[in-house]
């Protein structure tokens, strides 16, 4: 099957917002890595819920990013920490920003997609689950924090 490059970006993006409703579900869940990514292939990608079909995700970026983020899951959460301000760690963050922020640190440490990039998908994540708030300027934030860390050699 070929895939167009519009499609393949709307996959990726689509396994990018997936791959966030998987670590919060695991989060709150304890499921391992592979119970969620089978169900999520299984019942999630291209689902359709209330007559509203959801968007194909990409597997292997969808995977890539869960295994990154549980098994450097120490490290990113201690980048993170280093991203907030001392009166808010990581523990008193919403549950769906720790996701983000844990999804969106996996990516960076994959480093295949730059790390603009990276921040724009995950800024329109948090604008998509926090639609009337600050939350997508303090995603950003974060992340570009984080991003600098990881890539000092820089953006």
């Amino acid at each position: 099957m070929n895939i167009s490059g519009n499609m393949r970006r709307k996959m990726k993006s689509a396994a990018r917002l997936y791959a966030v409703q998987a670590l919060f579900q695991m989060e709150h869940s304890g499921q391992t890595v592979e119970s969620v990514v089978g169900e999520f292939e299984a019942h999630r990608f291209g689902a359709t819920y209330d007559d509203q079909e959801m968007q194909e995700g990409d597997i292997d970026t969808f995977s890539a990013l869960l295994d990154r983020a549980v098994n450097e899951q120490a490290a990113i959460d201690q980048m993170t920490d280093r991203a907030l301000v001392a009166k808010w760690p990581l523990g008193r963050i919403d549950p769906t920003l720790r996701a983000l922020f844990r999804a969106g640190c996996a990516e960076l440490l994959i480093k295949e997609t730059p790390p603009k990039v990276v921040l724009t998908e995950f800024v329109d994540i948090a604008g998509a689950f926090f639609p009337d708030g600050k939350e997508p300027r303090f995603v950003n934030a974060v992340l570009d924090h984080i991003a600098h860390e990881i890539l000092p050699e820089g953006f």
